[in-house]
């Protein structure tokens, strides 16, 4: 069959390009009908991933976050139809002691490896979770940003000590939304507080127990854990705040993506005796625990829904670069691109 996809090949302009492709396969073909853009994907379409790298992986199709319904499984595991969340982390070997995200070798769709934005994605039985029927797509587009806290916590659980009375999350953004919110349902028993420099984001976490600007924070204030979700140049103020503020022994998670160097204060990272954490990116087994949690607590999709931003019916290409442009200058919230294509 002959599989329109739609390629990135230079910032800020997309090209339909043509792949034919076997449907004798063992592959899954999943037809996309919800795309959120991320991030990393906005560094591809600005360019601003730097001339080499634009170079190596250009042109590409762009999306890893996004949901569809199957119209082909030679295995006959899922029905026609069935609404399922595509993984887009495509390991090539195992390793008894690294996850699947963590492998070198391991492929992950748009960053160097053609994303969601193509008519039909061919899959592997392992990549796909099957949603609920009455799941919300709009949230369930985002999935992926979602099983990377998911993931994270998952870490979490197995590296730090158990006393877990307070947690504090730096970072007023959608990734501290999501982990916030995770954290209060994951440990209800637990305190936990948004750090922020935003009002009307930090209005927007109304389920947590208290929320605190960052150049406001009350002296003797102590928590147990941290998860830093900053990000950018701000992971290093996060973190110098973090380490004042964490007590001995506690875990500081790392979900923030940084493009540079920052500096780190190690002197009372030794004294306190501190773990930090690094987590980046999901597996299939986060998928399916994130897609559990959903199931169990439905008021989860609820809130989550907050954090859709701009929704864009997508119908041709221009209708994609619109969703690109309004997402650059979007301050709150995910952009899903509804894939009408």
């Amino acid at each position: 069959m002959i599989n329109q996809v739609y390629r990135l090949v230079s910032p800020r302009q997309f090209e339909v390009t043509y792949n034919d492709q076997s449907i004798i396969s063992d592959k899954v073909i999943v037809r996309p009908t919800h795309l959120s853009i991320c991030a990393a994907d906005q560094r591809y379409y600005t360019g601003s991933r730097g001339k080499e790298a634009m170079r190596k992986k250009l042109p590409m199709a762009l999306t890893h976050e996004g949901v569809g319904e199957v119209v082909f499984d030679p295995t006959g595991n899922y029905k026609v139809g069935s609404k399922v969340v595509m993984i887009p982390n495509t390991p090539v070997e195992t390793d008894p002691f690294v996850g699947e995200n963590y492998l070198r070798s391991s492929k992950f769709r748009s960053s160097g490896y053609d994303g969601f934005m193509q008519d039909y994605v061919f899959l592997n039985q392992d990549r796909i979770v099957e949603l609920p029927n009455d799941m919300n797509m709009d949230v369930a587009a985002f999935t992926e940003l979602v099983s990377i806290t998911v993931h994270a916590l998952s870490r979490f659980k197995k590296k730090a000590h158990q006393r877990v009375n307070t947690f504090g999350v730096w970072g007023d953004g959608n990734l501290g939304y999501i982990t916030c919110l995770f954290l209060k349902k994951l440990y209800p028993n637990s305190k936990v507080t948004i750090f922020g420099k935003t009002d009307y984001k930090l209005n927007h976490f109304s389920f947590v127990d208290d929320t605190i600007k960052i150049d406001d924070i009350p002296e003797g204030l102590s928590i147990d854990h941290a998860i830093e979700c900053a990000g950018g140049k701000g992971s290093q103020y996060a973190l110098e705040q973090i380490i004042d503020h964490i007590n001995p022994e506690g875990t500081i998670c790392l979900l923030g993506v940084s493009e540079y160097p920052i500096e780190v204060h190690t002197r009372m990272v030794l004294e306190k005796g501190l773990t930090l954490i690094g987590s980046s990116r999901s597996g299939a087994f986060d998928f399916q625990q994130t897609i559990a949690i959903y199931k169990e607590h439905p008021d989860i999709v609820d809130y989550l829904s907050t954090i859709i931003g701009n929704v864009f019916d997508v119908t041709k290409i221009n209708d994609a670069t619109m969703a690109f442009e309004s997402d650059l200058s979007s301050s709150w919230g995910k952009t899903v691109m509804r894939w009408m294509i």
